[in-house]
């Protein structure tokens, strides 16, 4: 299975946010902010950057192509569409 330019990217930007997903630079940091430490507002920041960039994850289309499964375009998914998933869940 190859891999377009544009989804290897998302590798290292995933392997950047794992890495800092710890305050590594606020270890021994005492300092309050608002009344709460700084690597709580670290925290607070970082799972918001972590959301928007996932949430850009899944718009590129890049989950469904890393699932194996085709994204669907507007004009060739339809309600008859035999190119995705059916919507709904199983039926019997």
């Amino acid at each position: 299975m190859s891999r377009s330019r544009r989804d290897l990217v998302w590798i290292p930007t995933f392997a950047v946010l794992v890495a800092f997903a710890v305050p590594w630079p606020l270890w021994g940091v005492d300092r309050v902010v608002a009344g709460l430490p700084v690597w709580i507002w670290w925290h607070v920041a970082w799972l918001g950057l972590c959301a928007a960039l996932f949430s850009l994850f899944v718009r590129s289309g890049a989950w469904e192509r890393g699932m194996g499964l085709r994204p669907e375009t507007g004009a060739e998914a339809g309600p008859g569409s035999e190119s995705g998933p059916a919507l709904g869940g199983d039926r019997p």
